[in-house]
């Protein structure tokens, strides 16, 4: 999807769309999600981090120490969780990131000789059809699961492990809503292009 948002000045916009006006309504949209993708990227940081950490802590007494005190009597199982936390909410998040910067997988051997209002069609269609009804059903069924988990504020079953396990599990329901997010300013400003000006 061609987009508008973090584009550097006089850089051209390219892509599966490119050649859409601008919309305004859909670029204040995807600002809010490329500034929280832009957040959660230095999760890929904190997990290299952490997995340099987590590999000292092995073997590095003085770590091991100063771990435990961090974490309790088993470090290496909270370090291992946290792991897995960071790279869910980088994944999770990653994904919005990536439709509004367009770096998502497509399949376009087909679609790239086609015109751009034959585009913008399919592209609103597979929205309204795919995109965000597939979202919606993660959230009608994934909202209960977190709010269950917040009510009985879960923690890990692992012996050492992490408490709050809720904060992992959210991740359920803000990377689809984040996505819905998406969809909609891709309907937006797809719908600017079929409905609000002549086709070319």
């Amino acid at each position: 999807m061609t987009q508008f948002v973090g584009l550097a000045p006089g850089q051209a916009p390219k892509g599966h769309l490119a050649g859409l006006p601008p919309c305004p309504a859909a670029d204040r949209i995807e600002r809010v999600v490329l500034a929280i993708g832009q957040l959660f990227a230095f999760c890929w940081l904190l997990l290299v981090l952490l997995i340099i950490l987590s590999v000292a802590e092995r073997y590095a007494p003085p770590i091991t120490a100063t771990m435990a005190l961090v974490f309790g009597a088993t470090p290496g199982t909270a370090l291992g969780e946290l792991q897995w936390w960071l790279f869910a909410a980088g994944f999770m998040t990653g994904l919005p990131y990536a439709m509004v910067r367009g770096s998502h997988v497509r399949i376009d051997v087909v679609a790239e000789h086609w015109s751009l209002r034959r585009k913008a069609w399919v592209e609103l269609l597979g929205t309204a059809l795919f995109l965000l009804p597939f979202c919606a059903l993660l959230l009608f069924y994934g909202m209960p699961f977190v709010l269950r988990s917040i009510q009985l504020n879960e923690i890990s079953a692992s012996p050492g492990g992490l408490g709050a396990f809720w904060l992992a599990k959210s991740l359920i329901v803000v990377a689809p809503a984040l996505l819905v997010l998406v969809g909609v300013a891709r309907l937006l400003r797809v719908g600017n292009y079929l409905f609000n000006r002549a086709p070319n």
